[in-house]
């Protein structure tokens, strides 16, 4: 009898035997699945000499036996312990020390073997792509799933005019301050001397605005003492910079014309070097802190600690503190300075001894000494922990090129892990995350870095297959645009990299500081300010990507993060015209109130914070993924095409049955979005869809909408 007519006179229990059937007598490598969530390693985060069990899921009836392999000796044969409509689940228990482990699974069915481990199925074992243990590895429950919401702080809001930088207030790289009175004008292309008066009273003011969006966390661009409006050149790594926070001690002048001398900048000086404004400063954060604590959100600093700036007090290349009371020379005044093996110096005379050592041969970014001065170590580390401490409380750092710190790895993952101790004692829930390219791994096993901002298993390669753009926007890469087969392998290759705990706290960006805006690589343009000029950055920009994006960064595995402005419509390209100044009064609404929508969907379903993640489903400009636990399964789809899709879904995969209903909870379109839920039937563990070009859907088992 032919299959057809053989379905058609089936009822709905014969069908499902069928599905079942089907699955049993074919070995099915989709089915196997274990990660490092709470649903797979019991506990999650097991502590040193702590028991773990660890769990594995096949077909149903499907295989013969499943070898759980620790160390690359020690072979467990695991348990089946239960069994579902579709899966059996496998356990086995393993005793822990201090030391790391890692392990995979030995699976046999029939004359078939095959292993699973980090990246899934392979043919062969891969001790690369091993799942790892660290005993004692914890990272902040808050911080799972979190969104951030990063401020470069002097274009964000002006709140207090009253600590504007002044025109000719001081020279920066050989020209005079220029105070930005126009809010909405671009940045210039050497823009790090002009400041649009963004401030922390600015921030304060527009907390309403960051609880409404659901914001967690906010993270500062660095606000430390410093001359350029992006502060990744410390003056003083003690305090905030009054420009930012309160001036009580206002003399002194301005510079005259073609004045070049910053010690005859008396206005600035007194400005940075009075204590009354530093420590009114500090106070004035501590109170910004308490209140963003009070509504239920935390705080994140931006530790530049590899180099810090020109003017910084303990070189004093500007001469801005020689003389004043209460400092000492720098060691760039004078030989005998107490700072003096703060910086690597290659011979020279002084006073004024130019030849140091500048990040990158920038010589105003001098490189800190690590290896040449164990008080500089030591001054770091208390930097470390005094911010995290009472009054100020903030509840991490993010760490500015960290892998640059020191001269040697071996100074650099010395200095980290002592200063994760020093953190750790003084607030064990402050997160530490840092900025990082290629392999984070050798500082993600727990005594180090919590996570890392993640370009590699999250902005670069959605950049690549949404738009085909680099991060920069300098390169159009045809071969990534599109490719779903690929983007899942390059994802998933990057992600068995991180340990489940660093994963789930990772900094998912889309856009940030360092690099073009997403909403401009959608208009898929090579180029930069000084070659396209500012206006080319908005122009054939496509929204309905962007919004795919966002659907994508609130529902991937990690910590969404979302560079200020992004929600209201922002361009630019890479820096520094990502760093325009927020579009206040002129926002685009519809965008803020999609981003509202989809934090919201994140929060509400546990399964996008901390559940599993498994790829379904590829094709040319498609994607459809799965997050899901115990209770709770969420589908992905993802159309990047200009055309219509129609598709089926294996949807089985991520445990939801064969003949359930999905509510779709959000999708977007070419034009708009929409919040109005839809129902789909499941057919034999199958999701059948047909959506529009350049959508981005969400559905959820229905079964469980009302309980989340």
């Amino acid at each position: 009898m032919d299959l057809n007519v053989r379905l058609a006179k089936m009822t709905k229990a014969m069908k499902t035997q069928l599905f079942i059937d089907n699955l049993t007598t074919i070995f099915n490598p989709q089915a196997l699945f274990s990660d490092g969530t709470a649903q797979y390693r019991i506990p999650p985060e097991p502590k040193a000499n702590e028991s773990v069990k660890l769990r594995f899921r096949t077909g149903r009836e499907n295989i013969d036996r499943v070898v759980l392999v620790v160390c690359t000796d020690t072979r467990i044969e695991m348990k089946k312990v239960y069994n579902d409509r579709l899966f059996d689940y496998y356990e086995s228990m393993v005793e822990l020390s201090d030391k790391m482990i890692d392990y995979y699974f030995e699976v046999t069915s029939g004359t078939v073997t095959v292993y699973y481990n980090s990246v899934g199925v392979c043919s062969g074992v891969e001790p690369y792509y091993n799942f790892t243990i660290t005993p004692s590895f914890h990272t902040p429950d808050w911080a799972k799933g979190a969104i951030f919401y990063q401020i470069y702080v002097d274009r964000f809001y002006n709140g207090d005019r009253s600590n504007d930088v002044e025109k000719d207030e001081y020279v920066y790289i050989g020209e005079g301050t220029d105070k930005v009175t126009d809010w909405f004008k671009y940045p210039a292309a050497m823009g790090v001397r002009e400041f649009y008066g963004g401030d922390i009273a600015g921030v304060w003011q527009k907390l309403d605005y960051l609880q409404e969006l659901g914001v967690d966390a906010i993270y500062f661009n660095p606000i430390f003492v410093s001359p350029s409006n992006h502060k990744y050149d410390i003056q003083d790594y003690d305090y905030i910079d009054p420009h930012f926070a309160v001036i009580k001690n206002d003399e002194g002048e301005l510079l005259k014309e073609d004045e070049k001398e910053n010690k005859k900048a008396s206005r600035y000086i007194c400005r940075v070097t009075s204590k009354e404004n530093l420590e009114a400063s500090n106070e004035y954060f501590a109170e910004l802190v308490k209140e963003i604590h009070a509504r239920g959100m935390k705080v994140i600093l931006d530790g530049v600690f590899n180099h810090c700036g020109s003017f910084n007090k303990w070189l004093d290349r500007e001469c801005i503190y020689e003389g004043q009371k209460g400092y000492e020379p720098g060691a760039y005044v004078s030989e005998a300075s107490p700072y003096h093996d703060f910086f690597g110096f290659t011979g020279g005379v002084w006073p004024y001894n130019k030849n140091y050592e500048g990040w990158w041969g920038h010589d105003t970014l001098p490189k800190l000494n690590y290896e040449g001065s164990k008080e500089l170590y030591d001054y770091i580390l208390r930097i470390g922990k005094k911010w995290v401490s009472a009054p100020y409380n903030v509840d991490g750092w993010r760490l500015d090129v960290a892998a640059d710190l020191g001269h040697s790895i071996g100074v650099n993952h010395q200095f980290w892990k002592d200063f994760r101790k020093s953190v750790k004692k003084a607030n064990p829930e402050a997160i530490i995350l840092a900025e990082h390219y290629g392999d984070p791994s050798s500082w993600m096993r727990g005594d180090q870095w919590d996570t890392v901002m993640n370009y590699d298993a999250f902005m670069e390669p959605i950049t690549w297959f949404l738009t085909g753009m680099e991060k920069h926007s300098d390169e159009f890469q045809a071969e990534w645009y599109g490719n779903g087969d690929k983007f899942f392998r390059t994802m998933e290759h990057n992600m068995s990299k991180f340990q489940r705990q660093s994963l789930d706290v990772a900094m998912n960006e889309l856009s940030n500081h360092d690099h073009s805006r997403f909403l401009t690589r959608t208009n898929s343009t090579v180029g930069r300010i000084a070659t396209k000029g500012a206006k080319a950055a908005n122009e054939n920009v496509e929204k309905c990507i962007l919004r795919e994006a966002v659907v994508m960064q609130m529902t991937w595995p990690g910590a969404p993060t979302v560079y200020y402005g992004d929600e209201a419509g922002m361009g630019g390209w890479t820096d520094p015209d990502n760093r325009r100044s927020y579009p206040w009064g002129k926002q685009d609404w519809e965008l803020i109130e999609f981003h509202k929508d989809m934090i919201r969907i994140h929060k509400k379903y546990e399964c996008f914070r901390s559940g599993s993640y498994k790829s379904i489903a590829s094709g040319s400009h498609w994607i459809c993924y799965g997050r899901f636990n115990k209770k709770l399964q969420a589908v992905i789809l993802i159309n990047n095409r200009r055309e219509t899709l129609t598709v089926d879904l294996p949807i089985w995969q991520i445990g939801i049955l064969e003949n359930a209903c999905l509510k779709r909870v959000i999708q977007t379109t070419q034009s708009t979005y929409n919040i109005g839920e839809v129902m789909e039937r499941a057919e034999d563990g199958i999701l059948h869809v047909t959506v529009g070009p350049q959508t981005a859907s969400v559905y959820i088992a229905a079964k469980n909408v009302e309980e989340n």
